[in-house]
């Protein structure tokens, strides 16, 4: 339940598929809706109320002992939803649906891999022309200063108390807490600051609708339950101001932990002064 009351709580993410919903509550009359991954049955119970059966089907669907607390929710609340307790891969539905909605988003977008079953729900329930809820995603990587995290998470292994334990460094840089075996895309930064760059991070702007809000999980906005992800590269690495930042990550999930992965860095830093250039590669499994 612990899960549940930090999603909840997080008024940015909640808010933003209410006022999805409360903007397209006239198109959701007279159609059917998945709500996949359902949880408490929030979404599904704005959409209920919002456009009430018979004029809008909606299935809440959930694979964990959550939904017996859901179809509690649902009729405490006066709604006539339906909640289905199952995977994506196993429920059965009487009738294809017109919207699907999720909050599949993880920990640097694809942590625990919820997409894959979004992916087979629509490809098996979504109706032709149907619409899906967030509608699209990116992720974004941004260098950082992180001194202080850097100096107590890394240089403290350097020489405690005389010893050499610089080999334990490379446990530490774990980030912070099928046919998607793996996701990889590049990217390009240019650094507007003269710093020593010892991380990089990770934000993420998602659409619920393309049309009308989007979330965005980044330093200066109110923070998300999804947070930041922050790697942190061996050593700080000095970038100047005109400076463009290169590379590539790779998101490859774990074979046997199927809702972990491992996201490798390559990277390159391409000197505004004509000077030599830096490279490095930093891999990061990510679990919990």
């Amino acid at each position: 339940m612990r899960l549940h009351l930090e999603m909840l709580s997080n008024r940015r993410r909640t808010e933003a598929y209410r006022q999805v919903i409360l903007s397209n509550s006239a198109p959701l009359r007279n159609k059917v809706v998945m709500d996949l991954s359902c949880g408490t049955g929030i979404i599904s119970l704005f959409c209920a109320q919002l456009a009430r059966p018979p004029f809008c089907n909606v299935f809440a669907v959930e694979a964990s002992s959550m939904a017996e607390y859901t179809r509690q929710l649902v009729k405490q609340n006066g709604c006539e939803e339906v909640v289905l307790q199952g995977r994506a891969e196993d429920i059965h539905l009487p009738e294809r649906v017109d919207i699907l909605v999720s909050e599949w988003m993880g920990n640097c977008l694809l942590f625990e891999f919820m997409v894959e079953s979004v992916l087979l729900a629509r490809d098996c329930w979504l109706e032709e022309g149907g619409v899906m809820w967030p509608s699209s995603a990116a992720l974004t990587l941004v260098p950082c200063q992180a001194n202080s995290y850097y100096a107590e998470k890394m240089a403290f292994w350097e020489q405690p108390y005389g010893l050499d334990c610089t080999p334990v460094q490379s446990s530490v840089t774990d980030p912070p807490a099928g046919s998607w075996s793996q996701a990889a895309t590049n990217w390009h930064l240019f650094s507007i600051v003269t710093s020593s760059t010892p991380a990089i991070a990770s934000r993420l702007p998602v659409m619920p609708c393309s049309w009308t809000c989007t979330l965005w999980r980044s330093k200066t906005w109110r923070p998300t339950h999804w947070k930041q992800t922050l790697f942190m590269l061996d050593r700080p690495v000095r970038v100047l101001e005109g400076d463009s930042i290169a590379g590539t990550i790779v998101l490859r999930r774990n074979p046997v932990w199927r809702r972990h992965m491992t996201i490798t860095l390559h990277w390159s830093i391409n000197s505004s002064t004509g000077g030599k250039g830096q490279v490095g590669k930093n891999s990061f499994p990510m679990w919990r």
